[in-house]
């Protein structure tokens, strides 16, 4: 069976800011699909213990206040969601992230954070990722506009209803990677240890090319960490 017609799990993140070696998790979704359809979902919603600013509650709809009430502490729900990522890495299950340098960072830094075990065991490399982020860059490169997952979703014909809540978007990055699968028939074919590869070549090619535009345009920093699917990982990569 081709990895888009097994069992794939969306994960998706809403954080307190942009920034994947600072911000904190405030909800997390883990989403198992079959089929294009959810079977099994869980959700969370954390204390960060930090105050939420209000332009991230703008996006993703919870305030400070709202974290504090109803929140579970970080830590649990940290320990929480990096145990059911592993768990479906262990069992040979992809996880569907969008962009997964910044949730799978963010949530290894959260870890180390609170004195946890890191996302990675050591000797270890992380996956299997399906990010179709990177996938959606490599196989339509030309292609102008923005690569946000709603600019995907409309792309690839997804339904996208309520943008930035965890459990919608783990669900629809889901259903753009099977979009991806069934309009390029090399992706569909290809086996998950090999994607894993193409996906973290596309990657460190993707940033070295937005390393040398940011130069040509003046930037101050320039460097674009080419790790996938973590950042400052690459050694984990295989």
């Amino acid at each position: 069976m081709a990895w888009h017609e097994d069992l794939l799990v969306g994960f998706d993140l809403e954080t307190t800011g942009t920034d994947p070696r600072q911000a904190r998790i405030v909800t997390a979704a883990v989403t198992e699909v079959k089929s294009g359809e959810p079977v099994r979902h869980r959700a969370w919603l954390a204390d960060p213990g930090v105050p939420i600013p209000a332009e991230t509650t703008a996006i993703h709809g919870v305030s400070t206040q709202r974290a504090a009430a109803e929140g579970r502490p970080a830590p649990e729900v940290v320990a929480e969601v990096a145990d059911a990522v592993r768990g479906h890495w262990a069992a040979g299950v992809p996880v569907v992230v969008y962009n997964a340098p910044f949730d799978l960072t963010l949530l290894d830094e959260e870890l180390k954070r609170y004195a946890l075990p890191t996302l990675v065991p050591p000797g270890t490399s992380p996956g299997p990722v399906i990010d179709p982020l990177v996938l959606d860059r490599a196989l339509d490169r030309y292609r102008r506009g923005k690569r946000t997952l709603e600019a995907a979703c409309q792309v690839y014909g997804v339904a996208l209803d309520g943008a930035h809540d965890a459990g919608v978007d783990a669900l629809a990055a889901v259903r753009v990677a099977r979009a991806l699968a069934l309009r390029f028939p090399e992706l569909a074919e290809a086996d998950l240890a090999d994607l894993q590869s193409r996906q973290a070549t596309w990657y460190a090619t993707w940033a070295e090319d937005f390393s040398a535009w940011l130069t040509r345009k003046g930037s101050p920093d320039p460097s674009v960490d080419p790790s996938w699917p973590l950042r400052g990982a690459a050694r984990l990569v295989g």
